[in-house]
């Protein structure tokens, strides 16, 4: 994935009513939603929306729900979100309050948790949240933050983490593709089936006023005649602006609402001709409801329609997407899904980024790599020596992915230590490989080095002042040389670990990201000790293989 999922302590809830819904259905149901929302012991607040402001850079229509939704924190913490500790009764078990039936801070007591024993993690909460607003008449939604989904809004102008585009030459028939996709999707297994909505384009009732031209004639009429009475009785038109000392009111003049709240009272609108007779609107025009779009999307000149999805938990984007695409063109190759002329379909979303990032990441990763090497060539002066310390990196990026691994197991840190769950204290949960895990890698590449620098440095001193005349000299000396090299690189690698752990502990603030990436750097350098034992090995193996070539070497006596 292209970043860790960050948790920013509320979710954003964007079902959709039916698009012919009124503004008054749609305010019952938000409030509704709102009340069993707040139902929830998790939730702490829900404030609900429904359409926009005056502005058009938030095109949101009255069938768009906006939920915000602030849930508890896990354990109830200070403003730094580090957890508090309040007083313990062993012997009632249970917290002690006072008199106002607040919970006592005790430094030696115990975190209160806020969630049931049922919830786990805040997945847990969205899976509740879902359940609680699932009413008749509205679409479920994607999982989203607010900050996360203004980001994806402005990436990909959709309300989820992952979406489809489908292009077309009319709107009937790209809400028609759509709607055959969002059936085919719910069938991926790793897609999950509540979470797909396609976009609901053609279903918006309008009434159309369709104007006779032959009937207007016949009692003198123009077209913008009757046309200015339907602006005023219905839209209303600006007359006049009141002036209330510094502010300006403009007065608008329009029919009363129970006047024009139906078809048949805007037929019983009447137009004055120029002969001084008023002529019922029903008997120049025909009133009608229609079917069109709520909202008309475009991108690269085609009309555009959405269809959302969210992945299942314990998923990355790019292998949702990927299962996505081979289930859909499997579906296109047996006939099951005919796309008609004009119309194709792309996915969107952030598995964008991520495909940007390995583009990056494939130059960066090597260049780095690239510049160690040149690095430990200018302090060794020679490409043996170099490749064995720098086989201390290839070593260390092995331990981060066996690290990484160990996270996504169920009984990995499975135990209690002094009444601390240890899977809970270091959030042992699957990491997928993102760029802050990469982030982390190359952190990794910079560190790992370090004690086969300080062993191979010895050696190499040691192999100078000594001359080493033959094998077992050889070995002696590579011997004594790693065995002095144990304790200062002992010290380094167990400085680095002691540094990561309170990274790996932390729970506050970017601890979504920075976890990710101390993860590779302990795994790696915890590996790493491997290296006093494989440099030096590799390191007397180069030597003998020298001497029994008899290649000429400055480490070596004249007699070697």
């Amino acid at each position: 994935e292209f970043m860790p999922p960050l948790d920013e302590g509320s979710y954003l809830y964007m079902p959709t009513t039916m698009p012919h819904a009124s503004i008054g259905e749609a305010m019952d149901v938000l409030q509704l939603q709102n009340k069993f929302l707040v139902s929830i012991p998790e939730v702490e607040s829900v404030v609900g929306k429904i359409g926009r402001a005056e502005s058009p850079l938030d095109p949101a229509p009255i069938s768009m729900i906006e939920t915000y939704i602030t849930y508890k924190s896990e354990y109830k913490t200070d403003k730094d979100g580090h957890r508090l500790k309040f007083q313990f009764d062993e012997k009632s078990g249970g917290f002690v309050r006072d008199k106002f039936g607040e919970l006592v801070e005790d430094e030696n007591g115990r975190p209160f948790r806020q969630w049931r024993d049922e919830i786990k993690t805040p997945n847990d909460i969205w899976e509740k949240i879902t359940e609680a607003a699932d009413i008749p008449g509205t679409t479920s939604a994607p999982k989203l933050q607010p900050i996360a989904a203004r980001i994806v809004m402005l990436q990909s102008g959709m309300r989820a983490p992952m979406g489809m585009k489908v292009k077309g030459p009319d709107l009937e028939t790209i809400e028609k593709v759509a709607l055959q996709i969002e059936g085919l999707l719910k069938q991926v297994p790793t897609v999950q089936a509540s979470a797909v909505i396609a976009d609901r384009i053609v279903g918006k009732p309008y009434l159309e006023i369709d104007i006779d031209r032959d009937a207007i004639k016949r009692y003198g009429l123009h077209i913008r005649s009757v046309q200015d009475v339907i602006e005023v009785a219905i839209g209303g038109r600006r007359i006049t602006t009141t002036v209330e000392g510094r502010e300006r009111y403009p007065v608008r003049v329009r029919y009363a609402r129970e006047l024009r709240d139906e078809a048949e009272s805007l037929g019983r609108i009447l137009v004055p001709t120029p002969m001084g007779s008023q002529i019922p609107l029903e008997q120049l025009a025909e009133i009608r409801y229609v079917r069109g779009p709520q909202v008309i999307k475009s991108e690269d000149t085609f009309l555009l329609g959405y269809v959302l999805f969210d992945m299942k938990s314990g998923n990355a984007e790019v292998d949702v997407v990927e299962d996505a695409q081979a289930f859909l063109q499997e579906k296109i190759d047996s006939g099951e899904l005919i796309l008609p002329a004009g119309v194709s379909y792309t996915f969107a979303g952030n598995y964008e980024n991520q495909l940007r990032s390995q583009k990056t990441l494939m130059v960066v990763l090597p260049l780095a790599l690239g510049i160690i090497f040149l690095i430990l060539y200018m302090q060794f002066k020679s490409v043996i020596t170099t490749s064995l310390v720098f086989s201390g990196i290839m070593i260390a990026w092995s331990g981060g992915f066996i690290m990484l691994w160990l996270y996504g197991t169920e009984w990995f840190l499975n135990f209690d230590l002094f009444g601390t769950d240890m899977r809970t204290l270091f959030q042992v949960h699957t990491i997928n490989l993102s760029v802050a895990v990469w982030v982390g890698f190359l952190a990794l590449f910079g560190i790992a080095s370090d004690d086969g620098v300080v062993i191979a440095s010895y050696l190499d001193e040691s192999f100078r002042k000594d001359r080493i005349t033959n094998i077992e000299h050889a070995r002696e000396a590579t011997v004594t040389a790693g065995v002095r090299r144990v304790r200062p690189c002992l010290m380094t690698t167990a400085t680095t670990l002691l540094a990561l752990i309170p990274v790996l502990t932390s729970t506050g603030r970017g601890s979504d990201i920075m976890v990710p990436m101390a993860i590779p750097s302990f795994g790696g350098m915890t590996i790493e000790i491997m290296t006093m034992l494989v440099v030096p090995v590799l390191y007397c193996s180069a030597m003998e293989w020298k001497l029994r070539l008899g290649i000429k070497d400055e480490r070596f006596a004249k007699d070697a």
